[in-house]
């Protein structure tokens, strides 16, 4: 069993990176990062370290953050939680256009990804060893792409064009109904609304119960006071903490 659930979830992984490098972005889209290409050794890592056996829920996110995921392949990637909690720690190459302003460098980024810091440390807090959460509880992302403006700012999913917002959403939602089937989890957690409308569309066929926690980015006045005695409630509410 566990060698079929981690097939279909490296399997699900590796088409969702393939369809997603087949789309093409117009200004202000200026550059677009897929990890799952560049950082697929630490991302497979993470897939075999925790994402070979069924699960009661996954929390999903909306897309990577310039110092998460795009930097080490793992949703909500704060690196030092990562690399010495979650226990992924890989080579990552480059992607093919890298914007001056965004660089990638991997395990070496010195920069923090709060949303990480706050999601996995509360995991941490609460769980004391990886082993424990993971037991029952799995992070992915819907989207597995960064876009990044001239500038530099970011541009989250849900503020791309209809035309190119549904075919990215083919490809992510597709993926998502795809995990669901390999982990059989009892809930989805939409980390922010964005991840909880996404589930709600994608799942709604699949007997999924459908929750939401407050998303922890610090862009949030609510997530900076007290993210994750917040979240803890309201998982607490749904009855699965």
């Amino acid at each position: 069993m566990a060698d079929a659930v981690l097939d279909a979830m490296l399997q699900a992984a590796q088409d969702l990176s393939d369809g997603v490098d087949g789309l093409d972005f117009a200004a202000p889209t200026e550059v677009v990062y897929n990890p799952l290409r560049y950082a697929w050794a630490a991302h497979e890592q993470y897939l075999r370290l925790h994402a070979s056996e069924k699960k009661r829920v996954i929390f999903l996110g909306m897309n990577p953050g310039p110092f998460g995921m795009a930097q080490c392949g793992v949703p909500f990637g704060e690196i030092a939680l990562v690399r010495d909690w979650v226990g992924v720690d890989a080579p990552v190459a480059q992607p093919p256009v890298v914007h001056p302003k965004r660089p990638i460098e991997g395990f070496a980024c010195t920069r923090s990804e709060v949303s990480g810091r706050r999601l996995w440390g509360a995991f941490k807090e609460r769980f004391g060893m990886a082993e424990a959460f993971f037991k029952d509880h799995f992070v992915a992302n819907y989207c597995p792409l960064v876009f990044m403006e001239a500038s530099g700012k970011n541009r989250t999913p849900d503020k791309l064009p209809a035309s190119e917002k549904a075919a990215l959403e083919a490809h992510c939602s597709a993926h998502l109904r795809a995990i669901v089937k390999a982990l059989d989890p009892e809930w989805l957690i939409g980390v922010g609304a964005f991840a909880e409308q996404q589930a709600a569309e994608a799942l709604a066929d699949q007997g999924t119960r459908i929750g939401r926690i407050l998303h922890p980015s610090p862009a949030s006045p609510a997530a900076n006071r007290g993210w994750a005695e917040q979240a803890t409630a309201q998982l607490e509410v749904l009855g699965i903490w």
